[in-house]
């Protein structure tokens, strides 16, 4: 009977640990889909401002982010540099990422 306690015990702790790192596991995923996101809106920012496609800069990363299911926090434009803010969540908790992007010199220290 012990013995069975025991078992019991092992496998109910062996299956807490597993489905623990599969949310942790899907979270991560979550965020380095954001983070993709957060890439393609600052380019298509970056892209508007720089005159490559038609429309206004932080309207178009809007309109990306809006198709990826993500929300757009924030969009600043320093000439054709953009800076953007984007959120997402899983299992209610939430995580902000930001990302830039603009002409190659534009970086240059």
């Amino acid at each position: 009977m012990a013995g069975s306690v025991s078992v019991v015990g092992v496998v109910a702790t062996l299956v807490a640990v597993t489905v623990s790192l599969g949310l942790a596991g899907a979270a991560a995923i979550e965020a380095q889909r954001v983070a993709g996101v957060a890439d393609a809106t600052a380019l298509a920012a970056a892209d508007a401002a720089s005159g490559a496609v038609p429309g206004v800069p932080c309207e178009q990363a809007a309109r990306v982010a809006a198709a990826h299911e993500v929300r757009l926090i924030r969009c600043d434009l320093e000439g054709l540099v953009a800076t953007i803010t984007v959120g997402g969540a899983y299992g209610g908790i939430p995580f902000d990422v930001r990302s830039r992007a603009g002409p190659p010199d534009a970086f240059a220290p």
